[in-house]
């Protein structure tokens, strides 16, 4: 997907600012969701675990000492490269589909060089169930990848896709995900709907990144509030339940208050210091 312009990685997390020449100011809408803790110690086993057990050079470790600790540290590696070729997959899917939407409103795209991208990784068939899921659904894209923000609250986000389906507005969001034993795609974890309140929440959409024009968010208005997954055997878009909206609302609004307070924490300084023995053991020691 294309990177927003006015987000920037910081030591709080990503944050956003309102244009090309000012400082970041608030959170991104995953970084405040990101305050929820996760529990994958388990999965992370796992995945050391698999990984070793699956390496082609196990059999030659037996018997050499360094040849186990290299394995070891394959293993232990394993969870975070599983990581980060899962965003750069989810990257190269999120801008094939930025790519159809562009060309759906006539504007200058790059399709054709998305579609080779996933090809080339063996990836083109999250593209050919996007394209069936698109047609089913007749999408009429209004604005891809459009960057929102919300002063009140303070945060910023960038939304994949504002589009009409069947005269509805929607606020969608893209999850590629992996495949299921029964060839279904993956479900989707329930903390996308705070991601979709959020964005339904904003306050302000951007129109010039350079000059920091912004205009009033127009697409709050009760919008179905969509989560679609995108798989290599099945895309499955799920509606965010209209009544529990108000509970992912306060969620977010918590965490956006835990960040705002882990934030201050860093900024205060360091939190442990050194100390040095009393004067009187100083002087026995002597």
């Amino acid at each position: 997907m294309t990177d927003p312009l006015l987000a920037h990685a910081t030591e709080y997390g990503r944050m956003y600012a309102r244009s090309t020449t000012e400082q970041f100011s608030v959170p991104s809408i995953t970084t405040v969701i990101s305050q929820q803790p996760h529990g994958l110690d388990g999965w992370f086993g796992y995945m050391g675990a698999s990984s070793l057990a699956n390496d082609p050079l196990l059999s030659d470790c037996l018997g050499s000492p360094a040849k186990i600790k290299q394995a070891i540290n394959r293993a232990a590696k394993a969870a975070e490269t599983y990581r980060d070729d899962a965003a750069k997959r989810g990257d190269r899917v999120h801008y094939y589909c930025e790519q159809v939407a562009l060309r759906a409103l006539g504007r200058p795209h790059a399709m054709k060089e998305a579609r080779e991208a996933l090809a080339a990784n063996g990836e083109e068939a999250f593209a050919v169930r996007f394209d069936e899921w698109w047609e089913l659904f007749q999408v009429e894209p209004l604005a891809p990848e459009i960057t929102v923000w919300n002063s009140t609250v303070g945060y910023a986000g960038t939304l994949d896709l504002v589009a009409r389906i069947n005269g509805r507005t929607c606020l969608i969001d893209y999850k590629t995900k992996g495949t299921t034993r029964d060839g279904q795609v993956k479900p989707l974890d329930d903390k996308v709907v705070m991601q979709l309140v959020a964005g339904m929440k904003a306050e302000e959409s951007l129109v010039d990144p350079v000059a920091g024009t912004w205009e009033p968010w127009k697409y709050g208005d009760h919008p179905i509030l969509l989560a679609v997954a995108i798989g290599e055997t099945e895309v499955r878009p799920v509606r965010a339940n209209p009544e529990v909206l108000k509970h992912h609302w306060w969620k977010f609004c918590a965490l956006r208050r835990v960040w705002e307070m882990s934030a201050d924490t860093v900024s205060a300084g360091t939190a442990l210091l050194p100390i040095a023995p009393p004067p009187l053991a100083q002087a026995r020691t002597a």
